[in-house]
C-alpha cells in the first residue's frame, strides 16, 4: 500500500487513479499531522462480499441480502 498525503494526492491524482485501476491502495495521510484518514481502494476489492458465519445455526440455516435492502450487511449485523 503506497501512503500519500493530500497535497500529493492533489498533485498527482490522474496517475494515482491509474494505480488504483491496477490493483494498488493508497493510504491518504494528512499534511501536516501525518494522521491516517482514508483509503482508495480499486472498486473489486470494495465490491467483494464476505462469506458470514452462522455461529450455532452453522450448517442448518442460510442467508441472503438481497441488493436492494434498505441497511448494509454491517449495519444489520451491529443491531
Amino acid at each position: 500500500m503506497k501512503a500519500l498525503t493530500q497535497n500529493e494526492l492533489k498533485n498527482n491524482i490522474f496517475e494515482i487513479f491509474e494505480m488504483v485501476k491496477n490493483g494498488e491502495d493508497i493510504l491518504i495521510k494528512g499534511n501536516h499531522s501525518k494522521e491516517n484518514f482514508a483509503v482508495i481502494i480499486p472498486y473489486k476489492k470494495y465490491k467483494i462480499k464476505k462469506n458470514r458465519q452462522l455461529g450455532l445455526l452453522k450448517g442448518k440455516a442460510s442467508y441472503k441480502l438481497k441488493d436492494n435492502f434498505k441497511i448494509t450487511e454491517e449495519e444489520l449485523l451491529n443491531i
